[in-house]
């Protein structure tokens, strides 16, 4: 007789989001690989949802904050009469964590009492293990869930949740309470050991991000013909898009046009529109807003190259897609990018914030012929397949969940 499915409960804080199609893939993948899956998530996206599959997660997804305060408060009290002890050392973890936060102990009280709720359904649901997305909140609350009694937790770190405020999130305490901490890149799992004792360090994990079996399929390299350049990603500062228009703006004062269609959206669309107004570059850069999963690769399909001109990053899932869909990446030398991009191998390489060397790479994207851009696209697919297989990663992932349930 085979073992019973592993039962997993998934934790993130907003799910599903437009710019979270990797969590998704993750959980789907999983499931494919036997796993049990029940979605948790502190809160709901907002806007609607353009991808059919997002929708379809979200009518399968436990949203803990609609339960509102008063209930929430409730959870703490019935904990407090079933387990006063555990109570207690997880009100004590939540002072500690809120002492290295730069949020107040009120928030951290609410995290609480957010984790009251999840040991409650997590007995009921009888699961074997909680896996949080991003070493932010999400962790924090699977980490007072495992406190309180339930069961074993692990947490995956991805980009600025470990590299813009690492100090203030707690990730010593965070990865000595988990069974496992997962980094999906080696510069992320660099980053976690900067901020944990060595002796925690084995505890680190590289469980790399992936695409599901069959994506970009029938996809062909550039033609020469094509020579806009796209760029997809929430327009946000850490995002840099404001810097992209700059070398635009400074090509198109050397005599190049560079046309470009940014896809996305965020709280610095205005600035954005107001600075490609200011630069004359209206019949040059085009904005899409977000668009769903099939958008996305229309866009990528009829772009160039894909460019990435982040300040901050762990390593973009949108340059796997594009890869996938056998097309050179131009980005910057910036976290985990390095790792799967490689200059003039499947793209071009510039330090990152340096707007010249922006320039001149998207100058050597547009120079190249379509020869080279056949065998840039053919050895991006190539790479990206050698470790991004989302489900290849989810039996590792599965594994690691496993073996702490075990233990």
């Amino acid at each position: 007789m085979s073992a019973p499915a592993l039962h997993v409960g998934y934790l993130v804080n907003i799910y599903p989001a437009v710019s979270q199609t990797f969590i998704r893939r993750e959980i789907l993948a999983l499931e494919r690989c036997g796993a049990r899956v029940t979605r948790f998530a502190l809160r709901g996206w907002n806007d609607v949802l353009p991808d059919e599959d997002d929708r379809i997660e979200q009518a399968q997804t436990i949203y803990v904050l609609q339960r509102g305060a008063l209930k929430l408060a409730a959870e703490i009290v019935l904990q407090f009469f079933t387990s006063p002890l555990q109570l207690l050392r997880a009100f004590a973890l939540a002072l500690r964590l809120a002492r290295a936060s730069d949020r107040s102990v009120a928030v951290h009280l609410a995290y609480l009492a957010e984790a009251c709720f999840l040991r409650r359904r997590a007995t009921e649901l009888k699961l074997d293990h909680l896996h949080a997305h991003f070493a932010t909140n999400p962790a924090a609350v699977g980490l007072l869930t495992r406190t309180l009694g339930g069961p074993p937790f692990s947490f995956t770190a991805h980009g600025s949740d470990i590299m813009d405020r690492p100090a203030q999130v707690g990730l010593a305490e965070k990865v000595g309470g988990a069974s496992f901490g997962a980094a999906v890149c080696s510069f992320g799992r660099n980053q976690i050991f900067r901020w944990i004792p060595t002796a925690l360090w084995d505890k680190v994990k590289v469980v790399r991000c992936g695409l599901e079996p069959g994506y970009g399929a029938g996809s062909t390299p550039p033609k020469a013909r094509q020579r806009a350049i796209v760029c997809v990603g929430r327009l946000a500062p850490e995002k840099g898009q404001l810097l992209l228009i700059q070398a635009i703006c400074r090509m198109k004062t050397r005599g190049i046009r560079v046309e470009a269609t940014l896809v996305g959206d965020g709280p610095l669309r205005g600035e954005i529109e107001r600075s490609i107004a200011a630069s004359n570059l209206l019949d040059q850069v085009r904005l899409t807003g977000s668009l769903d999963a099939a958008g996305v690769r229309r866009e990528l399909l009829a772009a160039r190259a894909l460019v990435v001109s982040s300040l901050s990053e762990g390593l973009p899932i949108v340059i796997m897609e594009a890869m996938a869909h056998r097309r050179p990446v131009i980005a910057p030398f910036l976290a985990g990018i390095p790792e799967l991009v490689s200059s003039e191998r499947t793209g071009w390489l510039y330090p990152a914030s340096d707007i010249d060397a922006l320039c001149c790479a998207i100058q050597a994207c547009l120079d190249a012929t379509e020869h080279q851009l056949a065998v840039m696209g053919d050895e991006a697919c190539r790479q990206v397949w050698l470790s991004h297989d989302v489900d290849v990663q989810a039996r590792n992932l599965l594994e690691l969940m496993m073996n702490s349930a075990v233990g």
